[in-house]
């Protein structure tokens, strides 16, 4: 195994994470910034009011994106697998 093909599968890795993880972050980014302006116009200062809308949606991302997030991580499962097996070989 050489270090380019260390680096490579690295770099797959790396961009599969920030790939899937992208819309997750995302959307608890917007549903933050949205429920701040909120509290800003309305004078309401209560610290659990960003968590539970935060939380919520997250969640419905998370489960609306599982099948994507899946096919993700098994298609790179199987390029390791097999670039594992011409190496061993």
């Amino acid at each position: 195994m050489t270090e380019e093909l260390v680096i490579e599968l690295l770099k797959e890795v790396f961009y599969t994470c920030f790939v899937i993880l992208i819309p997750i972050l995302g959307t608890s980014l917007i549903v933050g910034i949205f429920i701040s302006i909120f509290q800003a116009a309305t004078s309401i200062q209560e610290m659990t009011l960003t968590f539970v809308p935060k939380i919520m949606l997250t969640a419905c991302v998370l489960i609306f994106l599982l099948p994507w997030i899946m096919e993700k991580l098994i298609s790179i499962t199987h390029k390791f697998f097999t670039i594992f097996i011409t190496i061993v070989k």
